[in-house]
């Protein structure tokens, strides 16, 4: 049962790991902003926060 959960535990920090490098080699700057990286803010650094 432990292992299990373990397993599961893995697979989801693998799968947040893999979703963050191919976010970053796609170039995006602030990938927890909702606007991606299509807003101004966004394109210096991660200062976006729903600033407009």
């Amino acid at each position: 049962m432990d292992y299990l959960v373990i397993a599961v535990v893995v697979v989801i920090l693998a799968a947040a790991i893999g979703y963050i490098v191919k976010k970053k080699k796609s170039g995006a700057a602030c990938i927890g902003c909702p606007d991606g990286g299509s807003c101004s803010h966004c394109q210096g650094g991660c200062s976006c926060h729903g600033q407009k």
